[in-house]
């Protein structure tokens, strides 16, 4: 068994995220490569894509979403909002079929307190209500209610929208462009000619594989409850999926804990992980990689805990500083008088060298915003609700 260090791992998964050296041109690609970009918070999003590809700004980012369409928001892992490359939706949309719910006895359907015929006639109605519209909400559920009946109404205005996920796996649903402070949904075939229905999905099970050797190729060394957070699997089916995949995966040890990678990876470590950088919440590498307590210190998760959101989200609900593959640090923006203040709480004493590399983060943040940036350092305080 191949054994290896943290320092280790951490450069790997670095490398594996573009963190160390961005790609340049093609935004998809490191959306594909971190298995989708969690989109709850939109700009939160389109920094993460935007800190992984070379001189790329937000208005390049919403232009491939909006304009483009080479890239699409919808409903995907753990039921969250995610971008994903457009021309992976069915493969996505068949993987989150794949889930627990979805398979249990009486489908999606039952899960819902739906029969089968009230299911096929909302999506229906979903569907005939996108044909050519873009539509908020209070939109779609005017038009889809209008179809069916009050009840669906109640269901897709609720504050957690709960059908409009198993619409979207179905592929018949995803996000269009933002309306004013609303979002708006649109058919994925009307909207950018994707092909995301049932139809035209390949195998669930098979869809569902892929995204675990994704997985392990941009997050592993893993262990069964690592992938079971992740993709929202109870711990058990992590395992038998990890362990089906046979030959192609291996394990190694790291630093006394035992977890799967893909074998074909066994042997591609590289050894330093020396990177800074400012990433966004919801960030991609703390949602994925495990365990917790080595990407997110003991000390370090104390300090979140007391700040903001933190409390209950843990570190992807602040903005961080990664430090050599672990949260070091949290920040903040805002814009006052044209620039972008940008302040730092660092975890620990930065040397000259990586106070350097912090200046050349913000400058990028500021770049990526169109605007000059002002990098200050000191205790963060938690806004007043």
């Amino acid at each position: 068994m191949n054994s290896l260090t943290w320092d280790q791992v951490h450069a790997r998964r670095l490398a594996r995220h573009h963190l160390v050296t961005p790609v340049s041109g093609d935004l998809r690609k490191p959306v594909r490569d971190v298995c989708g970009v969690q989109s709850q918070v939109a700009a939160a999003a389109e920094l993460a894509i935007g800190s992984r590809v070379k001189d790329a700004t937000q208005e390049k980012v919403r232009a491939e979403l909006y304009d483009k369409k080479r890239l699409v928001k919808t409903y995907s892992l753990r039921g969250t909002l995610h971008v994903h490359a457009a021309d992976e939706l069915a493969l996505w949309m068949a993987a989150m079929r794949w889930k627990p719910y979805w398979r249990a006895k009486g489908s999606w359907h039952a899960h819902h307190g739906l029969t089968a015929k009230q299911g096929e006639a909302f999506v229906d109605a979903v569907r005939e209500a996108l044909d050519g519209e873009c539509l908020t909400r209070e939109e779609l559920a005017g038009e889809v209610s209008g179809r069916v009946g009050a009840w669906a109404k109640d269901k897709l205005t609720s504050n957690w929208g709960e059908l409009l996920r198993p619409v979207a796996y179905l592929g018949v649903l995803c996000f269009g462009p933002v309306r004013g402070a609303k979002v708006t949904y649109v058919r994925p075939d009307r909207w950018a000619g994707l092909k995301a229905e049932v139809k035209d999905q390949p195998d669930p099970e098979e869809s569902a594989m892929e995204i675990v050797r994704r997985y392990l190729r941009a997050y592993g060394p893993a262990t069964h409850q690592d992938l079971a957070r992740w993709f929202a699997l109870r711990p058990p089916e992590a395992r038998e999926a990890l362990e089906s995949l046979g030959d192609e995966v291996t394990r190694v040890e790291v630093e006394g804990r035992k977890a799967y990678v893909l074998a074909s990876d066994e042997g591609r470590w590289p050894s330093d992980p020396s990177c800074l950088r400012l990433l966004p919440q919801y960030e991609a590498y703390v949602l994925g990689s495990g365990p917790k307590e080595v990407v997110v210190p003991k000390d370090t998760a104390a300090r979140v805990f007391e700040h903001g959101r933190g409390k209950y989200e843990g570190a992807v609900a602040h903005q961080i500083m990664l430090v050599d593959g672990v949260v070091g640090g949290m920040w903040e923006r805002k814009e006052k008088g044209g620039k972008l203040e940008i302040k730092v709480e660092s975890f620990a004493d930065l040397d000259s060298g990586r106070k350097k590399e912090l200046e050349r983060e913000a400058e990028r943040v500021g770049r990526f915003y169109g605007t000059e940036a002002v990098l200050s350092m000191g205790r963060l305080t938690a806004k007043k609700r």
